[in-house]
């Protein structure tokens, strides 16, 4: 313990009543000028808004309430050219007073009552444009130079998680500790299209959240509830929306604007942690979807529907890279799969992706498939397991390195029962209906009742294999897929910046052919895949008699369908005997027949790149071994048309788009991968 004099005691005393009086003083001045202040700092926002925003901010009172509080009534912000961006009856929000002493203002608590904020876009014009463009006076412009500065410097660090980690924190520091909403409404006007969100009520205290929302559109009106909690200050949240009728919430404006029909039942949103540490931002937690259904004509024709969509997440963010961790996964329908999913932004760009799953009962996965996704599936049976893993990674830097890996292990698999998809009728004879522009076309009998039907020991050995050099060179040996095919259509995709190639087996062509429809849909590639998969890898179908079928059921020209009419058409004469330059004629015919008129010129002789496509293909059977040298002695790339097909071309127009057709020669040269249709 100090001992101190009488005379020291009294100085402090001193020294106290001088500092309370002190502060008793500034306390008088603060309230005596702090409207003074209010109504200063309302000027200078005035003024700032107009001069850089050609804003008006108007208001009809501002006050303190209490210590700490403000109230605005009648507040509006009016651009000079546009409708009104926020009109409030009134607004009031109060600070920690403790942390502005110290320089850290957050704000306590926020409420609204009665008004709108709008975002409106008529005729081209924003009424909230200016606020996406830079400052006009210098005070703004020091703060973008200031801005971008910041940004800079971190750009030159790189280190995507201490950015992210900053901006976390620092819109989640902004959030009142309490809110509440009454009869506030948010306004989208995107030219035709009109939505209203409409909060009747939203209340946040205590982190508990709880809130209605009606929207509104042309369409319909639905009824929001959201209800969680969130504790900003330690970055965890868990918050849900549902119906508040058991319907469908449909996910508004992208129906509107995009035509694409989004809804759910209920979904929930968990954030567990949100940690930085060793350089290193971890997020984890969890996402739910009940009933999510989507529709769009390029997804499906159909509504597509995914009864239970779980997704428990860990990302990880570092210095350089963004990653959803390994140990990630998602739950469809019962069935987990496990993505692995990492960008790394130095010094290469690579992208790396890895989707496995754990060995799945065959039954379960196919009644697991969406629906509307997989109809011509839905109603098989099958006994046995399977495991699929696929591994991709790309170096923007060595595009020729790619990785693409797909590979899928059954276990006893076994097909008991076909749905839709009768994959077994290949097997006797049948009748196939060709589709043209959504429209059936003529039945074609596959089978010896047909009197063009054509064994395939009855074809041209030459035909059949120029068919397989142009399409589908390993077509006998592979089991429906090439993942070499997929790797380089992939590469050039990326390379290109375009869906330039695909990489369709003559297996995925029957498939489309015989099952599918031509519809350019995600739903139908998906079912390829699936049923391709399936018949190749139970042997449902041999491959001769795969081969036989594609050969009598494709199309060789217009209204031409089957190796027995396209030998007649062109030539008048059976598949048998057909010769080596008109096999390799009717090969290159396979991507586009009905444009088979334009290979001739005003002379009805063959223009010359087919000579270069001829040579292309000559030289690839031998390296093949599918010719012998002999095969070739004067061998020509002009061939002699003596069927009907002769009317076609006898007046054909010689200034025809030679570079149209010369593309037909990179499809060959790219191992009978096809331009996608």
């Amino acid at each position: 313990m100090f001992n101190l004099s009488s005379k020291s005691k009294k100085n402090i005393t001193l020294a106290a009543k001088v500092v309370g009086v002190f502060l008793l003083l500034v306390l008088i001045s603060f309230f005596s000028f702090r409207t003074y202040f209010l109504n200063k700092a309302i000027e200078k926002v005035q003024a700032k808004l107009l001069n850089s925003y050609s804003v008006e901010l108007k208001l009809a009172s501002a006050e303190f309430v209490g210590i700490s509080g403000v109230k605005l009534s009648k507040l509006q912000l009016i651009p000079q050219h546009g409708d009104t961006l926020l009109d409030l009856e009134e607004f009031s929000l109060s600070i920690h007073l403790l942390s502005a002493v110290f320089g850290d203002i957050s704000i306590e608590k926020i409420a609204l009552n009665n008004g709108y904020f709008q975002l409106s876009k008529k005729d081209g014009q924003r009424n909230y444009a200016a606020f996406l463009g830079s400052a006009k006076d210098s005070a703004n412009a020091q703060t973008t130079v200031e801005t971008e500065s910041e940004t800079e410097t971190e750009n030159r660090e790189k280190n995507y998680a201490k950015v992210l980690f900053k901006l976390i924190k620092r819109v989640f520091s902004k959030i009142p500790d309490e809110v509440e909403i009454d009869r506030f409404m948010v306004k989208v006007i995107d030219e035709e299209i009109k939505i209203d969100f409409d909060f009747h009520e939203l209340a946040f205290k205590s982190g508990a959240v709880q809130g209605r929302l009606e929207l509104i559109s042309a369409e319909k009106t639905q009824v929001w509830n959201l209800n969680g909690l969130a504790y900003p200050s330690d970055l965890r949240a868990d918050l849900s929306i549902s119906s508040a009728d058991t319907g469908l919430l449909t996910i508004p404006y992208i129906e509107e604007k995009f035509k694409l029909r989004a809804g759910f039942n209920s979904a929930r949103l968990l954030i567990n942690r949100i940690e930085y540490s060793n350089d290193e931002l971890q997020i984890d937690g969890l996402a739910n979807v009940k009933s999510f259904t989507i529709e769009h004509p390029k997804i499906s024709s159909k509504e597509v529907v995914l009864n239970e969509f779980n997704f428990d997440y860990l990302y990880k963010i570092g210095e350089n890279y963004l990653s959803l961790d390994s140990t990630s996964k998602v739950l469809v329908n019962g069935v987990t799969v496990y993505p692995f999913i990492k960008f790394t932004n130095g010094p290469d760009t690579i992208y790396h992706l890895v989707l496995k799953t754990d060995v799945i009962p065959a039954q379960t996965f196919i009644d697991a498939l969406p629906e509307g996704l997989f109809s011509h599936i839905k109603g098989m049976e099958a006994s046995g397991s399977f495991a699929y893993r696929l591994d991709f990674l790309h170096n923007e830097n060595k595009p020729d390195e790619m990785v693409f890996e797909s590979s899928l292990l059954n276990k006893d698999f076994v097909i008991k029962k076909y749905g839709e998809a009768n994959l077994g009728k290949m097997n006797q004879d049948f009748v196939y209906v060709p589709m043209e522009n959504g429209k059936p076309m003529r039945g074609i009998y596959v089978g010896s009742a047909n009197p063009y039907f054509t064994p395939l020991d009855q074809i041209s050995p030459y035909l059949s294999n120029c068919v397989l050099t142009t399409e589908d060179p390993s077509f006998f040996y592979h089991r429906g897929f090439v993942t070499e095919a997929f790797r380089q259509s992939i590469a050039k995709n990326i390379r290109t910046g375009k869906f330039k190639r695909g990489a369709s087996t003559i297996s995925m062509q029957l498939m489309k052919n015989l099952f599918l429809s031509r519809e350019k849909t995600m739903a139908r590639k998906l079912e390829e895949i699936v049923l391709v998969y399936i018949l190749e890898n139970n042997r449902i179908v041999s491959k001769d008699r795969m081969y036989e079928v594609y050969l009598n059921i494709i199309e060789w020209g217009p209204n031409v369908y089957g190796i027995g009419e396209a030998s007649r058409f062109y030539f008048q004469k059976s598949p048998d005997k057909l010769t080596l330059n008109e096999s390799m004629f009717l090969a290159t015919l396979v991507p586009s027949p009905k444009k088979f008129m334009w290979r001739f010129n005003k002379e009805g002789m063959l223009k010359d790149y087919l000579g270069r496509t001829f040579g292309y293909l000559t030289s690839k059977m031998l390296h093949r071994s599918l010719l012998v040298p002999e095969d070739t002695v004067g061998f020509t790339h002009q061939i002699k048309i003596t069927g009907p097909a002769r009317m076609y071309i006898v007046k054909n127009d010689s200034l025809a788009n030679d570079s149209l057709l010369e593309k037909e020669l990179e499809l060959i040269r790219n191992g009978g991968a096809r331009e996608e249709e």
